[in-house]
């Protein structure tokens, strides 16, 4: 189905600054940006000549990329807004949100309304629409878990679509628009099925320890948020204060043969099951075991608070990301015989 466009694409700014436009504050310009504020506007770029253009990068929030430098093609910066109910059933509400809404303000909007589910994401960086892409996930739960459908256009030929969960083909911070999709879809709004027989879920310990200590045996959604919020500020930092793209390795996922070798080597070593019988060890873990934690390379560093997240301790570039990033995968590589696999994308 094609969306009805304007006559005109919306405007075209050259030779754009993008360090306000990524959080790690990574220095690069853009030869040309274009601003889509709805769905219309993102038919009307994708049936203009611009959408053609290579490279190209549909930016959200910025929170998961790294800079490598000056970006020669387009960047198309989706700013779609608007947040509703568009229906519910005997189990669940279905909750829209446009793609360029903040993600942790809408999960809070959510709560606010009585419509609970996505607490446990509280506080993530990015946009609504970015979270379907990396398949979002923190505390026990991923976004796949609470997703219901998306809205895309073609940028090959300004075409609808509409994927729902089995489409997007989710997958430990993955999704088809990483893989075969890539670079081939603007998201304009996503749709959330939140339950109406909610339980919280409190499995991940630290959150646990967080509710308990707040002598919350019964926590409500609002509750869950709110600690989830206490946790992440503790140990991450705040992009607006200091630059980073959160989490930067994902957490390695290993075989029972793999894991029983670890476990006899390194006691203590926290791991997680899962569903297919393999284990997750925990990247900031195995990080901070090579030394890393509060540890710098040039301008980029390791957290002093979390070894997982790398942060831009002023002037850093593109390169001096990757430099401190590959270091940090031989040594662990070296010491575990494990490979860590970056969660922002170098563009």
């Amino acid at each position: 189905m094609r969306i009805e466009a304007p006559a005109a694409a919306p405007s075209v700014a050259r030779d754009v600054e993008l360090r306000p436009f990524n959080t790690f504050g990574l220095p690069g310009r853009a030869a040309q940006l274009v601003v889509v504020r709805d769905a219309l506007e993102a038919a009307a770029f994708a049936a203009s000549p611009l959408a053609a253009l290579r490279p190209r990068l549909v930016l959200g929030g910025g929170s998961n990329i790294v800079l490598r430098g000056d970006f020669a093609g387009i960047v198309v910066k989706v700013e779609i807004v608007g947040r509703r109910l568009v229906g519910e059933d005997a189990d669940a509400w279905y909750v829209e949100a446009g793609a360029g809404e903040s993600w942790h303000e809408f999960v809070r909007w959510t709560l606010a309304q009585g419509w609970p589910g996505l607490e446990n994401l509280s506080l993530i960086p990015g946009t609504v629409g970015a979270a379907p892409i990396q398949n979002i996930g923190a505390y026990g739960l991923e976004m796949a878990e609470r997703f219901h459908a998306l809205e895309a256009v073609s940028l090959n030929d300004g075409e609808r679509r509409v994927f729902d969960r089995e489409a997007c083909r989710f997958g430990y911070r993955d999704s088809t628009f990483k893989q075969e999709a890539a670079d081939r879809f603007l998201i304009t709004a996503v749709t959330f099925r939140l339950p109406k027989r909610w339980s919280p879920v409190t499995g991940y310990a630290e959150l646990a320890r967080e509710l308990a200590a707040r002598g919350l045996a019964a926590p409500t959604p609002l509750d869950v948020s709110d600690a989830v919020m206490a946790i992440r500020r503790r140990k991450l930092p705040d992009p607006a204060r200091i630059g980073n793209a959160g989490s930067f390795f994902k957490n390695p996922v290993v075989d029972a043969a793999t894991l029983a070798r670890l476990a006899a080597e390194h006691p203590g070593l926290p791991h997680y099951p899962q569903p297919d019988g393999r284990e997750k060890l925990a990247a900031g873990w195995l990080i901070d075991r090579c030394g890393w934690k509060g540890r710098d390379l040039g301008p980029v560093g390791a957290y002093e608070q979390q070894a997982l997240v790398l942060v831009n301790r002023g002037g850093a570039t593109g390169s001096d990301v990757r430099r401190i990033a590959e270091a940090i995968q031989a040594d662990v590589r070296a010491k575990f015989g494990v490979a860590l696999e970056p969660e922002p994308v170098f563009v």
